[in-house]
């Protein structure tokens, strides 16, 4: 994490913190105090103090709007340059207030927070450094500060408090359970990853309650997402970690998909990959981005792309030279390469759409029309799929119950607890299921194999 320093007015900020300490203390009666996190497995207890609200700073290093930072590449660097400015700190009031998913519009969980301070006042404190950094509350600040109030209530940690410090406790009064406004989807893989460098996999998985298998899923979107980024970039325009905060629910399918599929056949699951990449880049749903599959770009997709819309991968990308030998293998397979141009095709249009690029804004539109028609009859053939497999699987789960009963009966004649008439009544009911599905099978099936015509074979009762 980096380290910011201290402000400008940190000081000043100090000597009135203490004196405000100071007079709590000796005021007497019931003080005000705060319990939070500190160190491996300890709690810290600390008093809590008015403060005046233009004598606090946000933190720069705050988890909460880590994404939302990229919205405005030329102030995030003058954030790391100089943190305390009143640039600075103004970019960090805006984006504090903002939607995750598009920070130049007010998100409305800050809306509900403003108006419930209004009417009932701060109820919770915030928590500051001695030299006045926020290390909790820093939207409850900007809440503050936009309603015109004056003063706030912060706990105040220790004068020995490091950046490591802040950041360790600010995530740990995040991620209680009954935090008002949890942390962005970007922003909370950004900080599983912070604590994944330092922390055991079991730790990181109990600080965000969730499981390890879990936390190694959000770090393969994490790492995905920062490839597709840099591969977005043309010129000086790429895509941003904000761009993806809309995308939670659609990458946790791929990663689920892409791991299942990759113990089968690796070249198949990183073309399932790239599809899918350019679905989501191109803003599709999630029940349309699981119909791309492996032959979504042989049997539609290429159908309905513009003339000249692929590029050809150049040689290199699909031979690999052995060195030494001077001779040529496979390299990656076709699919995966074309698959792979198509979806940088499409970064970079994104990219350059956001950044302003008319052309690019029409390549974007163009994928997305072609995009949509091919989706069109792949859903149709997923439906055809769908019904044509749900009658088998309705037989493998009648195959799973009757096994069960199988182990049902076991247990029973042990205990002599069978009830013999509920039984046949059972038996004949199932009988006549039986029956009914030998005939409709005869009708449907026209060349039977050895199952299929045994099923077909039982004599009807009666016969």
């Amino acid at each position: 994490m980096p380290l910011y320093g201290q402000p400008p007015r940190a000081d000043a900020v100090r000597e009135l913190v203490e004196a405000r300490l100071r007079d709590a203390a000796e005021a007497g009666g019931i003080r005000e105090s705060v319990t939070v996190q500190w160190g491996d497995q300890q709690t810290l207890t600390v008093e809590v103090v008015d403060m005046p609200v233009d004598e606090l700073y946000y933190n720069p290093a705050t988890h909460r709007i880590r994404a939302q930072r990229s919205h405005d590449a030329k102030l995030d660097t003058q954030l790391d340059e100089d943190p305390w400015s009143a640039e600075s700190q103004a970019y960090l009031h805006m984006l504090l207030k903002a939607l995750p998913s598009d920070p130049s519009r007010t998100d409305t969980k800050f809306d509900e927070l403003r108006e419930s301070l209004k009417a009932y006042g701060q109820n919770d404190p915030g928590l500051i450094t001695r030299s006045g950094i926020l290390v909790n509350g820093n939207t409850r600040r900007a809440a503050l500060k936009d309603l015109g109030k004056t003063t706030m209530r912060v706990g105040v940690l220790p004068g020995s408090a490091t950046w490591a410090d802040i950041s360790a406790v600010e995530l740990s009064l995040q991620l209680q359970e009954d935090h008002r406004r949890d942390y962005s989807y970007i922003n909370r893989l950004l900080a599983i990853d912070e604590q994944w460098k330092t922390s055991t996999p079991q730790e990181v998985a109990k600080r965000f309650r969730t499981t390890v298998p879990s936390c190694e899923q959000d770090l393969w979107v994490l790492r995905n997402i920062r490839e597709l980024i840099e591969r977005s970039a043309s010129g000086e325009r790429k895509l941003r970690l904000v761009d993806f905060e809309d995308t939670k629910e659609k990458f946790n399918e791929l990663a689920k998909r892409w791991k299942k599929e990759a113990e089968k056949n690796k070249d198949s699951a990183d073309l399932i990959r790239e599809l899918r990449f350019a679905a989501i880049v191109l803003e599709f749903s999630k029940t349309d981005v699981r119909l791309v599959e492996t032959d979504f770009m042989e049997r539609y997709l290429s159908r309905e792309l513009p003339e000249g819309f692929l590029e050809t991968a150049p040689e290199e990308q699909v031979t690999t030279v052995v060195p030494g030998l001077g001779r040529s293998v496979g390299g990656p397979d076709p699919k995966v390469v074309a698959a792979r141009t198509f979806t940088d095709r499409v970064l970079r249009a994104k990219a350059g759409w956001i950044g302003g690029d008319l052309d690019a804004e029409r390549t974007f539109a163009a994928a997305q029309s072609a995009m949509e028609e091919a989706l069109e009859p792949a859903g149709k053939d997923a439906r055809v799929r769908k019904r044509k497999q749900a009658a088998p699987d309705r037989l493998r789960d009648a195959s799973r119950d009757l096994e069960l009963c199988v182990s049902d009966l076991v247990l029973a004649r042990g205990s002599r607890s069978l009830d013999e008439e509920e039984f046949d009544d059972a038996v004949g009911n199932f009988r006549q299921v039986l029956e009914k599905l030998a005939r409709e099978v005869g009708k449907s099936v026209s060349e039977p194999a050895d199952e299929t015509a045994w099923l077909m074979s039982l004599p009807a009762r009666g016969k």
